[in-house]
C-alpha cells in the first residue's frame, strides 16, 4: 500500500521539557527539578519563559557537547565560589547537577557525567539541623490562622511531605476505631492515585483538629464532601460585600503547598520562633517544615521499629521491599505506642494513655485466654499420654500370663 505525501512529510517535533518532566515521579522532585535545572540555564545567560530556555538549551547542547562540558565545569566552579562566600552549602551543589543529568539522559545528550563527577563535591550527607522543639510548636499554635494547629499536627504525626497537601481531601482522612468504637487515630492516604501511593497514620489529636477544622469551613456554609481539599483559603468571616465569589466559604480554593510553607514560615517569624541568623550562620535551627518530617522520625523511633517508621514516610526498605510485608493493623498497633510523645496536649495525651491502657488490658486478657488454651491443651496431651502408657502395660502384661 501507498503512503500519502503527507505522511512522508511528517516529522516528529522533540519536545524536550515533556521528555524531561516523563522522568519526574515523585511530587516533591516535580517540584524541585525545573527550579534547579532553571538555575542552571539562568547562569547560561537564556532568556524568556523556562520552556523557551530549556528549548535552547537543547539546540546548543546537541550541536555542541564540548560547549556544554565547559559550561558544566564552569558551573561547577561558580557554585564552590558561592560555597566560599556563604551563600549555599556544598551539599546543594549535587542536587543541581541531578536535574542537569536528567534532563541530557531524557534528551539523549552525551556528556561524560564520570570525569564531572570527579569536580562535584559531595558534601554532607545529613544536615546538622534539629527539629522543633515540643514548647516551639505550641507557641506556634498561638498564630491567628486556624489553619496552622491541623497543618502542624498532621505533618508532626504522619511525617508527610508538605507537597502531599496538594493531593490531600476529606476522603483520604479514615478514622480508626478500637473494639468499642472510640477513634484512636486516623489513616491518610498519601499521593492517592499516583504510582508513589502510600498510607499513613496521624494522631487522635491531629485527626480532632481536622475534624474541627472541617466543621468549621461547614458553619459558614461550605459543603464538606469526600472530594473536599483539606486545606483551602481562608475567607471573610464577618458581613462585608463581596464583588467576586473568592473569598466567600462557599467558594473553596485549594490552599496549595507552596502557599501552606508560605503560612508556616510567616507564622515562625511572627511568633519570634525564628530569628534572624548570625553573622557567619547559613541555616536556621530547624528547616520550615521539613523540620515536622524529622519530628516525626525521631520521636517515633524511640518506641517504634525503624523499618515501620521508614514505610509511614514513604520510604523505599530496599531488599526489604520484598520480603518484609506487615499487616496495616501490625504497623498500627507499632504506631500506637507512640502517639503519647507524637501528642502535645495534655488532655489528648490522658485520653490516649487511657486506650493503650484498655488495648493493654485486652492485650493481657487475650494473653491469659491463649496461656490458659495451652495449659489445657498440654494437660490434654499429657492425660492422653498416661492413657496410651497404660494400655501398653496392659497389652504387656497379657502376653506374659500367655
Amino acid at each position: 500500500m501507498q503512503r500519502s505525501e503527507s505522511f512522508e512529510k511528517l516529522e516528529y517535533q522533540v519536545n524536550p521539557i515533556t521528555n524531561f518532566l516523563f522522568a519526574l515521579k515523585a511530587p516533591e522532585t516535580r517540584r524541585q527539578y525545573p527550579k534547579r535545572l532553571e538555575v542552571f540555564l539562568d547562569f547560561l545567560g537564556f532568556q524568556g519563559k523556562f520552556e523557551d530556555k530549556a528549548v535552547t538549551f537543547y539546540e546548543n547542547a546537541l550541536s555542541d557537547p564540548k560547549w556544554l562540558s565547559c559550561k558544566l565545569v564552569e558551573f561547577i566552579q561558580y557554585q564552590k565560589q558561592r560555597v566560599q562566600t556563604n551563600e549555599i552549602v556544598e551539599s546543594t551543589i549535587p542536587n543541581y547537577f541531578k536535574a542537569i543529568k536528567l534532563f541530557c539522559v531524557m534528551n539523549d545528550i552525551t556528556i561524560n557525567w564520570q570525569k564531572l563527577n570527579k569536580g562535584i563535591p559531595t558534601g554532607k550527607r545529613a544536615a546538622e539541623d534539629r527539629t522543633p522543639t515540643k514548647d516551639e510548636l505550641l507557641k506556634l499554635f498561638e498564630y491567628p490562622d486556624r489553619r496552622v494547629r491541623p497543618i502542624v499536627l498532621v505533618m508532626i504525626s504522619s511525617g508527610i511531605r508538605v507537597g502531599a497537601f496538594d493531593y490531600l481531601r476529606w476522603k483520604h482522612v479514615i478514622p480508626l476505631h478500637d473494639g468499642k468504637g472510640n477513634t484512636v487515630a486516623a489513616k491518610l492516604i498519601i499521593y492517592p492515585g499516583d504510582k508513589e501511593e502510600y498510607f499513613t497514620f496521624i494522631t487522635l489529636e491531629a485527626y480532632s483538629a481536622i475534624k474541627d477544622w472541617m466543621d468549621f469551613r461547614a458553619s459558614f456554609g461550605e459543603k464538606i464532601i469526600g472530594e473536599s481539599w483539606i486545606m483551602r483559603d481562608i475567607w471573610q468571616t464577618t458581613n462585608v460585600s463581596y464583588g467576586a465569589k473568592w473569598g466567600l466559604a462557599t467558594y473553596p480554593k485549594k490552599l496549595q503547598s507552596s502557599a501552606i510553607k508560605r503560612l508556616i514560615d510567616r507564622a515562625l517569624w511572627e511568633q519570634g520562633i525564628r530569628k534572624p541568623l548570625k553573622k557567619g550562620e547559613r541555616r536556621h535551627e530547624f528547616k520550615t517544615v521539613h523540620g515536622f518530617r524529622k519530628f516525626f522520625k525521631t520521636y517515633c523511633e524511640q518506641t517504634m521499629k525503624s523499618i515501620n517508621v521508614e514505610i509511614l514516610m514513604g520510604h523505599t526498605i530496599g531488599v526489604s521491599d520484598s520480603y518484609y510485608k506487615p499487616k496495616e493493623k501490625e504497623i498500627l498497633e507499632d504506631y500506637l505506642k507512640a502517639t503519647p510523645i507524637l501528642t502535645l496536649s495534655s488532655d489528648n495525651n490522658e485520653l490516649i494513655q487511657k486506650e493503650l491502657e484498655g488495648l493493654r488490658e485486652k492485650n493481657e486478657n487475650n494473653e491469659y485466654l491463649i496461656n490458659s488454651k495451652l495449659q489445657e491443651r498440654d494437660d490434654a496431651i499429657k492425660v492422653l499420654s498416661d492413657q496410651v502408657l497404660e494400655l501398653m502395660t496392659e497389652v504387656k502384661n497379657l502376653k506374659t500370663i500367655k
